[in-house]
């Protein structure tokens, strides 16, 4: 079995490391810390799994799931991240994840996670499963965000960390003008025109670390 982490905290690469050699004897594991790097590990070698962390420098996690679809339709893919369920694991699914844990989950989470994706299925846990069902529903509300393309998404959680639109544009290899577009989107979207609302928004729903 082999099994591709991309997570920029070597930490936390280091405890699914440890962990998933106690429960899968002879696992063969791979590390990368950034999506460029984790893109040219995915794409260039076999993996039965490929385990990817949202929140990255650069291209997030769920910029490097939408290029690692595309490169390898049928490549399973694992999501983690520090967000609630309820903030992502939709939107990660919708993109094609296989499934989609909080790394504040236990971590029999994780090896129920990839026991499930290897043996072929998706992971969704008892929480997410009763979010999608109120979706299916129609139960939902939704959120504001909800509505932002994943490269929106990503701008405004840069904005909301305190980011100007010149650092942003250095961050992501965009153009000022560019990242001023998607700023403007963004507040066209959620009716928020400040970047003091933009930000108290982000942070009562757990969008920024």
């Amino acid at each position: 079995m082999k099994v591709l982490i991309v997570d920029d905290h070597a930490l936390v690469r280091q405890g699914m490391i440890s962990l998933l050699n106690e429960h899968f004897k002879g696992v063969e594991i791979g590390e990368a810390s950034d999506a460029k790097t984790g893109l040219i590990a995915a794409t260039q070698s076999p993996w039965d799994l490929v385990v990817v962390d949202i929140t990255m420098p650069g291209r997030n996690g769920l910029g490097l799931l939408q290029d690692i679809r595309r490169e390898k339709p049928s490549q399973p893919v694992l999501i983690i991240s520090a967000h609630a369920e309820k903030d992502y694991a939709l939107r990660a699914l919708k993109l094609g994840a296989s499934g989609y844990i909080s790394k504040q989950s236990a971590a029999d989470a994780l090896v129920a996670a990839v026991q499930r994706i290897l043996s072929g299925g998706r992971y969704i846990s008892p929480a997410l499963a009763e979010q999608l069902a109120g979706a299916i529903a129609g139960e939902s509300p939704g959120t504001s965000h909800e509505t932002l393309s994943n490269r929106e998404l990503q701008v405004f959680r840069l904005i909301a960390t305190g980011k100007t639109i010149k650092e942003i544009s250095a961050d992501l290899s965009l153009s000022a003008k560019t990242v001023a577009t998607y700023r403007s989107r963004i507040a066209e979207k959620m009716g928020l025109v400040s970047n003091v609302e933009l930000t108290r928004y982000a942070m009562q729903h757990h969008l920024v670390d």
